[in-house]
């Protein structure tokens, strides 16, 4: 099957849809329209390439497969995607510098081949984003296990990895039809790919590029990506919020991110310098004060009023065991009156815990021999103690003794 790009047309960041929900996420990409970006599908499903609005496709495992799909066994789709690995070089060029491999987890060729196009992309030196879904609950159980194993081989193949949860559109919006329910994952996976690459083809007065797209990315493991549009009054503030509860979240927080790239996007109405502030605040406080965020702003006029506010972050603490995001501890914060005194209750470390000595208050002893003696002039001399014993949590004591009466 034909695939080569005019290099004259060819971009250097490419989008690639994987099996039949990812090809389905970039069929409703293309019709959409991202500024600046290749699109291509690759599948096993020979009728499925067919129909497929997009016009570079590879198809996978012929011989294995007879184009006929793989059956919802990833082991099919890996083999099929590793019969084509010398296509799938050609595929991505010289000229990419970044990929976005978008799938349905859960299945078998988006499952099997997606990290095996990713792993490929990587070797090649591109920059490559994982945009994938987990199955909505009533797919199934198995689907769900597969999903799982298979997003575990994407997060070690490629350099950032956004997963999705289906089962958070239907909290969102509802109990939706099957139609509607895929739709709306498809808008999710548009949203995601045009969010970060539009950060990179659209140019503002404060830019973000594709450097500082890399340095979020290379090598970041699990990102977290959210993006909202507001309009009227305190649209900044409401923008920045709602792009912190969007369905790319997966119920995620992003405090404790390394990195944050925020990018905001103003159409008719410029943005103002309050407005700014608004936004850059907000995620600067959600993130934590140690997350380096880098924020861009760029003009789309297509926009309106409304402004748009994009959030990605990364360099999470990751879970070793199941690959999760590890929560930042909380953090509590008593603030103290200035008048007013404040008694300390508690330890501030366990000693047993910490490995510093024990110490356990008891009442001074008495001392038993005084510190000065005074004795009347010219009888006798005054004893001295060299070390006198240390008395914690007691008064100095001075005993005097009187001169007898003569």
């Amino acid at each position: 099957m034909k695939f080569d790009l005019p290099k004259e047309l060819a971009s250097i960041i490419k989008v690639i849809g994987v099996g039949g929900g990812g090809s389905n996420a970039v069929n409703h990409m293309f019709k959409q329209g991202i500024k600046g970006v290749d699109f291509l599908i690759c599948n096993t499903d020979r009728q499925a390439l067919d129909i497929s609005p997009v016009p570079v496709k590879l198809q996978l495992g012929e011989a294995l497969t007879e184009g006929l799909g793989a059956g919802s066994q990833p082991e099919r789709g890996r083999g099929a995607a590793q019969e084509n690995l010398d296509e799938i070089r050609q595929l991505l060029g010289d000229r990419t510098k970044m990929v976005f491999i978008t799938a349905g987890m859960g299945g078998g060729t988006g499952t099997g081949a997606a990290p095996v196009i990713a792993s490929v992309a990587r070797e090649l030196g591109i920059l490559t984003v994982g945009i994938v879904t987990m199955p909505f609950q009533w797919e199934g159980r198995k689907r769900k296990q597969q999903a799982t194993t298979g997003i575990d081989e994407m997060r070690d193949a490629v350099d950032t990895l956004l997963v999705i949860n289906n089962d958070r559109l239907r909290d969102l919006y509802g109990n939706l039809t099957l139609d509607n329910a895929f739709e709306h994952a498809d808008n999710v996976l548009t949203t995601a790919a045009r969010g970060i690459a539009e950060i990179i083809t659209m140019t503002g007065k404060v830019n973000v590029d594709f450097e500082d797209v890399k340095t979020v990315m290379t090598g970041s493991g699990v990102a977290i990506m959210g993006m909202a549009e507001s309009e009227g009054e305190d649209r900044a503030l409401r923008a920045a919020q709602e792009s912190l509860a969007s369905p790319l979240l997966n119920d995620n927080d992003i405090r404790g991110a390394k990195y944050v790239l925020l990018n905001i996007t103003h159409g008719t109405q410029e943005v103002l310098m309050d407005e700014i502030n608004d936004i850059t605040d907000h995620i600067q406080d959600a993130a934590g004060s140690s997350a380096d965020v880098i924020w861009g702003y760029c003009r789309d006029e297509s926009l309106g009023e409304r402004l748009r506010v994009t959030v990605i972050a990364t360099g999470f603490n990751v879970n070793p065991d199941t690959g999760g995001i590890l929560a930042e501890p909380k953090r509590e914060v008593h603030e103290l009156g200035s008048s007013e005194p404040v008694m300390i209750t508690t330890p501030i470390a366990d000693p047993l815990s910490s490995g510093a000595p024990s110490v356990t208050e008891e009442p001074a002893p008495a001392p038993e021999e005084p510190y000065i003696k005074v004795v009347p002039q010219g009888q006798g001399t005054i004893p001295f103690e060299p070390n006198p014993p240390y008395l914690p949590d007691a008064a100095p004591q001075r005993h005097v003794e009187e001169p007898e009466a003569e």
